[in-house]
């Protein structure tokens, strides 16, 4: 009987641990993350489902740079907006 909770107990504690590398799963080394889609952005961030995205509305990158973002500076981003927006400077390695 003692030996069979034991076994649940390991058993549980591996699905837990498995389950949470799942949760963190990081694209192989070198590889970069797949940048969403305007359609996808819109879908995550567009609360009010309106078209637009406002401040509080956006999070990461847009958030960050929502002044320079919104070109006729109404507060909304629209998705010729976030279209047009300039690209992100790529990042350099430093050279060892």
């Amino acid at each position: 009987m003692k030996n069979t909770t034991v076994k649940k107990g390991v058993l549980v504690v591996a699905l837990v641990a498995f389950g949470a590398m799942g949760l963190k799963a990081q694209p192989p080394k070198g590889e970069q993350r797949k940048r969403p889609t305007l359609e996808e952005i819109f879908k995550q961030m567009d609360a009010n489902e309106d078209g637009k995205l406002t401040k509080e509305e956006v999070k990461g990158p847009l958030k960050k740079d929502f002044k320079k973002i919104d070109a006729n500076e109404d507060g909304f981003l629209t998705k010729e907006e976030i279209e047009k927006m300039p690209k992100p400077e790529k990042k350099e390695k430093p050279s060892k």
